[in-house]
């Protein structure tokens, strides 16, 4: 299980457990699981999805930000498309 925060500059968009997390990375997109390596990445436009503990995915649209994994809390800064 893991720990994920999402902020943007206007509030904490979601926090709680999570299953996995899909992140847009700069070099290509990549999925955070259980005890990945710790890990500082920019993240370009794209979705960020993340899989709740009931199995939901939960897509959220970003223009660009970055994420920072550390003992499975996954911590990501972004800045949303305006709607």
């Amino acid at each position: 299980m893991l720990k994920l925060k999402i902020v943007s500059p206007e509030r904490i968009e979601f926090e709680g457990d999570v299953e996995r997390v899909l992140v847009p990375g700069s070099m290509g997109q990549f999925e955070i699981l259980t005890n990945h390596a710790p890990i500082i990445s920019s993240l370009d436009k794209g979705k960020v999805v993340y899989t709740l503990p009931s199995g939901e995915r939960v897509p959220l649209e970003i223009i660009g930000g970055f994420v920072e994994v550390q003992k499975n809390v996954v911590s990501v800064c972004v800045e949303l498309r305006e709607e």
